[in-house]
């Protein structure tokens, strides 16, 4: 069965100390707490959780401690996706080694590589790990690195069971949905109903750190059929990522989580800090719409 990875993911946040290390006892907090809500899991090691910016050892470290402190039956799935084939094999192990439920893995950015590059670089993976992938596709310039029939090949594989599609163009995720039962994640979080409307079974998101219990309704109310409160639901989540973007959306997340009693630190260099400015602003943001 393919289509097994549905619901509400949380890309987990990475708090850091004052030296850019992991800080373990925040991070034990603050998964206890996203915990309490009705979650089906969580995305652990992606673009949120700025796992580019850290090294392998590093982010399998994340993987460990995320695992460690993860005591309810959610499922986890490790981002392992890198530059370097070797590197993505080697961390897709450990993950499965841990007891991670999947693991997914972003294109090798940079390069430009072509069709054929890109199918070795997932079969290669999934062959050498033999353990669920959902594939990731980022696409910020609104040019995805993959074809149809390049998605049409990858999904022929059995461990390739589905995607984080992170996408403005949603006539491509209904495309995909056409493929098979696969498990279809929406990844632009402003876009999660449309994204839900086109075919997606679930979403991975950022900014559920901040309002997990907003995107745990909205989906709530599409599944039920009530699209008037899902559509009051989402206008009110894009208002608030409207607000994230002007101040620099993860170091508000990170700013916002904070607020909640989690110090998660600064975003790792070469992110700016936030102003006093930025602050005030999502101050105002937080009394008004978050707390």
């Amino acid at each position: 069965m393919k289509n097994k990875y549905n619901g509400i993911y949380i890309a987990l946040m990475t708090p850091f100390d004052e030296k850019e290390n992991i800080n373990e006892k925040v991070l034990e907090a603050y998964i206890k707490y996203l915990l309490k809500f009705d979650i089906q899991g969580f995305y652990v090691g992606g673009s949120t959780a700025e796992a580019l910016m850290m090294q392998d050892e590093e982010r399998k470290n994340l993987f460990k401690l995320v695992k460690k402190y993860t005591t309810k039956d959610i499922k986890l799935i490790a981002h392992v996706g890198s530059l370097s084939t070797k590197s993505a094999i080697d961390m897709g192990l450990y993950a499965k080694e841990l007891g991670y439920d999947a693991i997914s893995a972003i294109v090798p950015f940079y390069y430009g590589l072509s069709q054929d590059e890109i199918l070795s670089y997932y079969f290669d993976i999934v062959s050498a790990v033999k353990h669920d992938m959902i594939i990731y596709n980022f696409s910020p310039s609104g040019n995805s690195p993959f074809t149809l029939q390049t998605f049409k090949k990858l999904f022929e594989n059995e461990h390739i069971v589905g995607i984080k599609h992170t996408s403005q163009n949603l006539f491509a995720l209904n495309q995909i949905k056409s493929l098979g039962n696969i498990s279809i994640f929406n990844g632009y979080d402003e876009l999660m109903l449309a994204g839900l409307s086109m075919g997606a079974t679930g979403g991975i998101g950022s900014t559920y750190n901040i309002m997990p219990q907003k995107y745990i309704d909205l989906y709530s109310a599409f599944n039920s059929g009530d699209m008037e409160k899902a559509k009051a639901i989402q206008d009110e989540i894009c208002e608030i990522i409207t607000t994230l973007i002007e101040c620099g959306v993860l170091p508000s997340e990170k700013y916002l989580v904070s607020k909640n009693g989690f110090d998660m630190g600064d975003c790792k260099k070469p992110f700016a800090k936030l102003t006093a400015d930025n602050k005030k602003i999502l101050d105002k943001l937080y009394e008004e719409k978050l707390s």
